[in-house]
């Protein structure tokens, strides 16, 4: 079957049309790995009352913005989207995907230019996550479209730095010397790629000798790991993430990472900025020119705003509820930051804010209604909104501006390049 490819959706996939039927409807189509303006073939492999999912066969027409995908595992693997076209055009798409899904969900067209802060498009990944199988011995990601292993043993996304400690761990493997029930791995490099602090995960504790013994011998590997941890408590495709219980460590459990004037440590287990070269970026960004006496940082983290947050206002309180980012958190702060263990729900349930200026970055699934219609009603002038998913970004904005909010400036801060993820930041005022 022949399609033109009508546009690119988040998700990654084109959207085509089948010819109309009796009614006059014409069923939408989606397919992965193309490019928007394509005439391609494809296979129909998934058909509901609404729509239908196709593979693609062969491109017909290709675009002027198809390229050559940048790793041999592309459309096999299921973590890169948009391999298939140049870096600037990803730019272009993910831009016009945010801005569609403003206008769809959130009833917003944007009058402020949406300004686009491009990254390095490979290399870019300062921690990485992949499965592990024992035997035959293998590391690598979900096959794209399923829970099958597909073993990779260099991913040019992620640092240099992760793919020789990938590559050391594929060495180790092999030797039979990963000992334990191991089920993920995952990299964490510095600002600098030069350290290395490495997070193993197991689905049941069992022999914790032989855990310490994989520990060691991993450690042992390059002189750039610092540490290995080992925890219990494994991610579940589609469900919230599992707070990991530690129970072996071979040297140090943080790294130290530099972004700007400040030093944060990162432990394992904490959660950190994934692009290595947009960290300082986001800061930037983020905080513009506000300044005053009170900020208030919701979903902390380690501190990654509060710090710099804190250059600017007298008191900032900032809220976190993972026990390793707000210890790291409680670590990194400056003497005019207030840490508070708390879900942001809670916090937002417990009193009046009387802060000047929110800084919000929430998990995918965003703020939720209660907590921007706390934000809407607190007595907060200025809002600052870090969002990984355009849909929820969009949900929780037409909610704040229905409170009073407005739209001053929007960002598009690209941390996921050859992906359809998007980050953006807007600032929103009163």
């Amino acid at each position: 079957m022949e399609l033109a490819i009508e546009k690119l959706i988040y998700g990654g996939d084109g959207l085509a049309r089948l010819a109309a039927d009796a009614q006059g409807r014409r069923k939408s189509v989606f397919v992965p790995f193309v490019v928007d303006g394509e005439r391609v073939e494809v296979n129909v492999v998934e058909e509901k009352p609404g729509f239908a999912r196709a593979t693609l066969d062969r491109v017909v027409e290709a675009s002027a913005q198809r390229v050559e995908p940048g790793c041999p595992h592309f459309r096999a693997c299921g973590g890169c989207q948009y391999q298939q076209m140049s870096y600037e055009h990803q730019l272009a798409a993910k831009a016009e995907i945010l801005k569609e899904t403003l206008r769809r969900t959130a009833k917003l067209e944007l009058a402020e230019e949406l300004h686009t802060h491009a990254s390095p498009p490979w290399e870019y990944r300062n921690r990485t996550r992949m499965r592990l199988r024992a035997a035959p011995f293998a590391a690598g990601y979900y096959r794209f479209g399923s829970h099958e292993l597909l073993p990779v043993e260099r991913c040019p996304i992620s640092s240099p730095l992760i793919n020789r400690g990938l590559a050391a761990v594929w060495e180790l493997g092999r030797a039979g010397k990963l000992e334990g029930d191991l089920a993920e791995v995952e990299f964490f490099a510095n600002h600098d790629d030069t350290r290395l602090l490495i997070e193993l995960y197991v689905s049941k504790a069992g022999n914790t000798k032989r855990l310490h013994a994989t520990a060691a011998a991993l450690a042992a590997s390059m002189e750039e790991i610092v540490g290995v941890a080992v925890f219990e408590g494994v991610s579940r495709p589609g469900h919230a993430p599992i707070e990991p219980r530690p129970l072996v460590l071979a040297g140090e459990e943080s790294l130290a990472y530099e972004a700007g004037d400040f030093t944060y440590r990162v432990s394992a287990g904490s959660f950190f900025q994934t692009n290595r070269h947009l960290v300082e970026t986001m800061v930037e960004v983020a905080l513009g020119e506000h300044r005053g006496h009170h900020a208030l940082d919701l979903y902390a983290g380690t501190g990654l705003f509060s710090l710099p947050l804190n250059e600017r206002f007298d008191l900032v309180t900032a809220v976190e509820s993972a026990p390793f980012s707000l210890a790291d958190l409680e670590e990194n702060a400056t003497p005019g930051i207030e840490a508070v263990r708390s879900e942001v729900e809670a916090f937002m349930a417990g009193g009046e804010i009387a802060a000047e200026m929110v800084l919000v970055d929430p998990p995918r699934a965003g703020l939720g209604e209660r907590v921007a219609r706390a934000l809407g009603k607190s007595g907060a002038s200025t809002l600052v909104y870090v969002s990984c998913d355009p849909s929820t970004l969009a949900r929780d904005l037409r909610l704040l501006l229905q409170s009073g909010f407005r739209i001053e400036q929007a960002h598009l801060v690209d941390l996921f390049p050859q992906t359809f993820h998007i980050e953006s930041i807007f600032h929103l005022a009163r």
